[in-house]
């Protein structure tokens, strides 16, 4: 980012725009909140000003040197988005924080400005510069205003800065700033021996008022910008900063009825639902920003960086050649996908529920933006039955490598990869976008094998997962197999297990030693028996879901008073064969 302090003048003598996102929030400084205290700020660096120059004068000294040795007032910092702009027209910048000191600047610059108008000021013209754009370089009357506010209250921001506001228009807050600035320069002005002080007040405004200026780069991450200039104290999430973003544009762009596009496709977006967070520790994030992400990842075919996701935004609207309208309806699209996705709102059927329960209670992000373009696609480009195959076969990979131990790194790009060969194939007729999705995942070019039959068999019978697995995990694992053999067994009694509040349970417990004795008689028998039983103890053939029914005070005792509790548990498919079983070794 660039960042430098400037001078009053400095900044707001520049042919240029400051315009105010339309969704900022209110202007609500007030008197006894912050005007007094800017006022009286001024009050004493103008002070300081004036003693410094009667002093320089004393002793003959020139004034420009006393004007240096006086310091100067820093106002804080603003933070600023350079927007496009026609060629040769004003420059443009979104004022992305410091919206609320730098209206009150306009405002104090106003109220001294109406003083000098009275008092016949030669010095009217210069403090005007501060405010007004020059005739020369304004190509519409708004473009007159150095600042412009947001979309409600343009109507009342001409009459705050107009020579003449209508008597009619009196209780704004921008009025009422106004009068009590020019009141307090009246006074201010005179000193208390009767000197004119108006010189010593405009040089302490122009010059010695500072702000610190930050105008973002592409590649700045103006959320923490912004947390950290507020003392992270102000929650701002990436939504917020591209809310504005898109609405400004639109504005800029002359697009109509943003009020009416906000409440039709954005309005949803700040329900507290959609505000709330996901994930843990530092990989928490607002909803939104996730489904933000998503949709960039999708529609710009590149994986989308969260932490820097504003700038990415940014780029993004600055090479598409895009409507607004057009933007906001497409994520109010994936925003209805994201809510099935996640399981707040029911998909079209079972097989899909269950594939997105799966995927997203692994958190298995990465294929978030696959999920949500394949249910963006008209019914006729992927019919149901394909949906559930493209979907089965994200849920396929991702959970056949989590049974192997494959490491997840590199999975954004692989499904970024097949969301790129499946988009090019939905733009052709007569092809298969589930297939394409299928041959994508086995033949993806980051080596990233999906496992076969043969691997998990292995996997299951010689791969520790207890320990290793989070529970949550083996619960995952455990209740789908139960589920499939719910459905397969035309026997079974209709059930619905809540399989995530269920308990793992080793059958042969894993303090086997005190009551499971050996089959084994000779010592080195038992010592191999004893090696075996500890090798399998924790792999999925000695693990089992049981409910909260079962006795835990007999999950350690022998096989033969053990039995009899998992047949009391054989309404999960799971359970049966292991209550049928005589032994269990």
């Amino acid at each position: 980012m660039d960042a430098n302090t400037y001078s009053l003048k400095q900044i707001l003598t520049q042919d240029r725009r400051y315009v105010i996102p339309t969704f900022q929030r209110d202007y609500e400084w007030t008197r006894k909140g912050q005007w007094e205290l800017l006022f009286s700020d001024l009050e004493t660096t103008a002070d300081r000003l004036y003693q410094a120059r009667q002093l320089a004068e004393a002793l003959g000294e020139p004034l420009a040197k006393a004007d240096k040795k006086v310091v100067p007032h820093f106002l804080g910092a603003i933070v600023c988005d350079q927007l496009p702009a026609p060629a040769g027209g004003l420059d443009l910048r979104a004022v992305i924080d410091g919206q609320q000191r730098l209206t009150t600047v306009q405002l104090l610059l106003r109220g001294v400005l109406d003083v000098l108008i009275e008092r016949g000021s030669p010095r009217v013209r210069q403090v005007r510069r501060l405010l007004e754009n020059p005739s020369d370089v304004v190509g519409a009357p708004h473009e007159r205003h150095k600042l412009w506010p947001r979309r409600r209250d343009r109507q009342m921001w001409p009459l705050a800065m107009d020579d003449k506001p209508e008597p009619s228009k009196t209780e704004h807050l921008y009025l009422d700033a106004r009068r009590f600035f020019a009141d307090s320069t009246r006074q201010a002005i005179v000193g208390p021996d009767g000197s004119d002080r108006t010189d010593a007040l405009i040089d302490a405004l122009l010059d010695l008022f500072k702000l610190v200026v930050i105008d973002l780069e592409d590649n700045d991450d103006a959320q923490v910008i912004f947390e950290v200039l507020n003392g992270r104290q102000t929650p701002l999430s990436a939504a917020d900063l591209v809310k504005n973003l898109l609405f400004l544009r639109g504005e800029l762009s002359d697009e109509k009825e943003l009020e009416q596009l906000y409440d039709t496709y954005w309005s949803p977006f700040d329900a507290d639902w959609w505000k709330s967070t996901v994930g843990r520790g530092h990989a928490q994030r607002g909803r939104r920003d996730v489904l933000l992400s998503s949709w960039l990842t999708a529609v710009s075919r590149s994986e989308a960086n969260i932490g820097h996701l504003y700038g990415e935004v940014r780029s993004y609207l600055d090479t598409a050649d895009r409507k607004t309208v057009d933007v906001l309806a497409e994520l109010a699209d994936f925003g209805r996908a994201y809510r099935v996705v996640v399981g707040a709102e029911p998909a079209e059927t079972p097989a899909l529920q269950r594939s997105y329960r799966r995927i997203e209670s692994l958190g298995i992000t990465t294929a978030v933006p696959l999920l949500l373009w394949l249910r963006t696609l008209p019914a006729e480009r992927l019919p149901l039955p394909e949906h559930e195959q493209a979907v089965g076969a994200v849920e396929s990979w991702v959970v056949r490598r989590l049974l192997i131990g494959a490491n997840t790194r590199g999975y954004g790009k692989v499904f970024v990869d097949v969301l790129k060969l499946a988009s090019e194939q939905a733009r052709m007729s007569g092809t298969s976008v589930a297939e394409t999705v299928v041959n994508g995942l086995k033949r993806n070019p980051d080596r990233l094998p999906w496992p076969t039959d043969d691997d998990l068999v292995t996997a299951f019978t010689t791969r520790k997962v207890y320990g290793n697995l989070t529970q949550e995990r083996i619960r995952l694992v455990l209740g789908a197999i139960d589920e499939r053999l719910q459905r397969t067994n035309p026997k079974t009694e209709p059930a619905d297990f809540h399989y995530n509040e269920l308990q793992i349970e080793h059958v042969m417990p894993q303090k086997w030693r005190e009551h499971w004795p050996f089959t084994a008689t000779a010592d080195a028998d038992r010592l191999l028996e004893a090696q075996r039983r500890d090798q399998v103890l924790h792999q999925f053939g000695n693990l089992t879901l049981v409910t909260s029914a079962f006795n835990q005070a007999l999950s350690n005792a022998a096989w033969e008073i053990k039995r009899p509790e998992f047949t009391s548990q054989s309404k999960l498919q799971l359970n049966h064969a292991v209550a049928v079983s005589p032994t269990w070794d």
